[in-house]
């Protein structure tokens, strides 16, 4: 039986009646075709190795046979070797191979054809036989050698190196091909000067074998050789280079370069397949300086993103662990690598926020690759967006609250004049009255902040920069708030919404039964700042505000003005109240925070005060900062440019 025969009776025949053993191969070194005569050679019947790899090729020759195959999936025609094959019995004969692609009508491959000549009894050509099997043995163990090393300079140099010991040349040396040039990138036997010099790619022998479609090429002629770079060589008679391809497509050539021995098919037989093998070990160095590459590049990306990420492997172990993990947990990669993740990762594609002991707030997502088996744990600090989330339902809570107060006194006060006002005395209906008008003036007061919150939150703030008397300013300011720094009296800061009620202003948090002392002092012939003088009595008004508010004991509250030693002014209010806690000294200047955030209802407010007076103040292109008072209480710090 010889398997899978055309359908054509002659093809048929020619099969079953050729002289020499007819084998064909699919693209897994499957027989399809096993003609009498390889019977014949070999001892295995069709029956016996048909859809099978037939056992014919020794291991020591296994590299060679593979290297041909692949040879043929990139050059067209032939390749012819001698070599060895072993029989059934288990002798090794010495065979000549003809061995060619097999194509379907459109071109496409579809395995081998390898037709087998018997080598004869010649004395001469069995020790040919013999060094040749020798020299194969050879060619796989460095072929094994190749391809365990993967730096693709030593891949070079190690395939020169073979080059030399198996064909016997003088000197060698590989060149890349880079666009239209070539470049020698390895080389022994010839100067180390040569080592990166080029020519080009049109002109030189490479590209007369690529226009050649053949694998190899032997040159003898001294005009052809003379002028090449390689030809530094003493005695150089003749030259052969094989093409050496990477995924189909020419990379380089191997150049074996001899000046007295003569090159027969032997030394080009061996170039061809150390070529083929040179493709492969290139191929694999490649490959893996690629995925060096990439890693490498992932890894500068996981270790440079500010997410914490975590790699776990498939039995949820840390296989990596990049540095901002560290910063947000704690807990160093040299800790973590090896260990389980220190919290409850999500399910892939679902995300979670989490409380850690530290009291920081995370947010982890997960993705599974599943072709390693890996979940990628990303996870980031929300801590600052969990506190402003809680702010803001405080202060929507907080902002309810403050408009509600006076909103019902106005109705209450306002629906008793509808109903009474024949029935209520004149005196009285002032006093309605006048209490309907000061709690309008509070929710303008209250509507103003946010307003003027809003706009600092967009950058929309607008000021007028130019110089401005301070001094006068500071007068100004620290004349309306006197009214407030003695029990019971009338008056006040009729722009800030004050009370002329003994109580002083309705939920301002402070009460004027405690009698607070407003004192001034200003250095002399304080020079003009560089500013906005109206947003700046703003923010004086709003810091002397918080001075009183927060002093509910009552208490001194000390303005000074100074001159700075950059010729600016520096303003200081300083009081004697409740104090403003180490850690939140920088935080009363963020939306919707007060320095005692658990003594809201106590005080009242919105928490946008300090931060409108910074953004007023950085408008002017100045500064203000809080401080603890030496002996208790808070030092609020203005620091204003000179003007030119």
């Amino acid at each position: 039986m010889t398997g899978v025969l055309p359908h054509d009776p002659i093809a048929r025949a020619v099969i079953q009646s050729a002289a020499d053993a007819l084998v064909a191969v699919d693209g897994r070194s499957r027989v399809t075709v096993w003609n009498p005569a390889a019977e014949r050679m070999f001892g295995f019947t069709a029956e016996e190795v048909m859809g099978r790899v037939p056992p014919i090729v020794p291991r020591e020759l296994s590299a060679e046979h593979n290297a041909v195959l692949e040879r043929l999936l990139t050059r067209r025609g032939r390749i012819s070797i001698a070599t060895r094959r072993r029989r059934r019995d288990g002798e090794l004969i010495d065979v000549r191979i003809d061995t060619s692609l097999l194509k379907d009508d459109g071109g496409a491959p579809l395995g081998w054809v390898m037709v087998y000549h018997p080598a004869g009894e010649d004395e001469a050509l069995q020790q040919h036989m013999a060094e040749r099997a020798r020299l194969v043995r050879r060619l796989s163990d460095i072929v094994a050698d190749l391809n365990t090393e993967l730096n693709l300079d030593v891949v070079l140099d190690r395939i020169t190196a073979a080059l030399i010991e198996l064909t016997g040349a003088d000197a060698g040396g590989f060149v890349r091909i880079e666009g239209d040039r070539l470049c020698l990138v390895s080389l022994s036997g010839l100067p180390e000067r040569m080592r990166g010099t080029t020519a080009d790619l049109d002109t030189s022998l490479v590209g007369e074998l690529l226009r050649s479609e053949k694998a190899v090429m032997l040159a003898t002629e001294k005009e052809r050789i003379e002028g090449l770079i390689w030809s530094e060589l003493p005695g150089l008679s003749s030259l052969a280079l094989g093409l050496s391809f990477l995924q189909a497509r020419p990379y380089g050539a191997l150049y074996a370069l001899f000046s007295e021995k003569k090159v027969g098919h032997t030394e080009l037989e061996l170039l061809e397949l150390l070529a083929g093998h040179a493709g492969v070990a290139v191929g694999n160095a490649v490959a893996y300086a690629e995925v060096v590459r990439q890693r490498a590049h992932e890894r500068a990306v996981i270790d440079a993103s500010a997410d914490g990420i975590a790699v776990l492997d498939r039995d949820a172990v840390v296989r990596q662990w990049n540095p901002a993990a560290h910063a947000l947990t704690g807990i160093p990669a040299a800790d973590a690598v090896g260990g389980r993740l220190p919290f409850d990762a999500p399910p892939p594609g679902e995300a979670r926020t989490f409380l850690t002991p530290s009291g920081t707030w995370l947010s982890a997502v997960a993705a599974e690759i599943e072709d390693a088996g890996e979940l990628v744990v990303d996870f980031r600090d929300v801590s600052e967006a969990k506190a402003l989330e809680e702010a803001k339902d405080l202060f929507l809570a907080t902002t309810s609250h403050e408009l509600r107060t006076p909103i019902t006194v106005v109705q209450g006060f306002a629906s008793t004049l509808v109903r009474r006002w024949d029935d209520l005395a004149d005196a009285d209906r002032r006093a309605a009255v006048a209490t309907i008008a000061e709690r309008a003036q509070s929710l303008g007061r209250l509507v103003e902040h946010l307003l003027l919150g809003a706009r600092a939150g967009t950058g929309e703030l607008g000021v007028t920069i130019e110089p401005f008397d301070v001094t006068r300013v500071l007068a100004g300011v620290v004349g309306g708030f006197r009214s407030l720094s003695g029990p019971g009296e009338p008056g006040g800061r009729s722009g800030a919404g004050w009370s002329g009620e003994p109580g002083g202003r309705s939920g301002a948090g402070w009460s004027g039964e405690t009698e607070h002392r407003l004192t001034l002092s200003v250095e002399p012939g304080l020079p003009p700042v560089l500013g906005d003088a109206m947003a700046t009595d703003i923010v004086l008004g709003q810091i002397l505000e918080n001075a009183f508010k927060y002093s509910p004991g009552g208490g001194e509250v000390v303005v000074g003005a100074r001159r700075t030693d950059s010729g600016g002014v520096v303003i200081t209010v300083d009081d004697q109240g409740i104090g403003i806690p180490p850690d939140d000294l920088e935080r009363v200047f963020e939306r919707f925070v007060q320095g005692e955030a658990g003594d809201r209802r106590r005080f009242g407010g919105i928490g946008l005060g300090l931060y409108i007076v910074r953004q007023l103040t950085r408008a002017q292109g100045g500064e203000i900062s809080a401080h603890t008072r030496p002996g208790g209480g808070t030092r609020m710090r203005l620091v204003l440019r000179a003007a030119p």
